[in-house]
């Protein structure tokens, strides 16, 4: 994966299909929290294969098992087929601060660092924007 320089809102605006309108408001989400950090356009084959386009807010050193730290984002954001994955690379108290707010986010399938949103409507906004909060604070701290 490597970011593109490609400006996001273009490319947000040429997203079509079932789920464009839920990647387009969790970005706007996303957005009013972004307090001047990086937004950026990344694309490549991603760590399951597959080719992706992901919308990344905040760039960090993401330490890797084996081998040096990567330059990765804190957030990501990417339609897929059937449905928009968020990508939280936050860490808080030893792990992942996903793991913290399970059960908090809506009805959502969610793993040690992603969320799979099937539709905005299945998403618990109040509690996606303290997510969102809380993952940027773990930047200053």
């Amino acid at each position: 994966m490597e970011r593109t320089g490609a400006d996001v809102d273009e490319f947000l605006a040429s997203l079509d299909g079932p789920h464009a309108e839920t990647v387009r408001a969790i970005d706007a989400l996303i957005g009013e929290r972004l307090g001047g950090r990086e937004r950026e356009l990344w694309e490549g084959v991603f760590w399951g294969g597959t080719e992706q386009r992901i919308i990344g807010y905040a760039r960090i050193e993401q330490p890797r098992p084996k081998g040096e730290s990567v330059e990765w984002f804190l957030l990501g954001l990417a339609q897929q087929q059937k449905h928009v994955s968020l990508y939280v690379n936050a860490v808080a108290e030893g792990g992942y601060l996903l793991a913290q707010y399970q059960g908090r986010l809506g009805s959502l399938k969610q793993g040690a660092a992603a969320l799979t949103i099937p539709s905005l409507e299945k998403v618990n906004l109040e509690g996606l924007a303290s997510l969102v909060d809380e993952a940027f604070a773990t930047l200053d701290s």
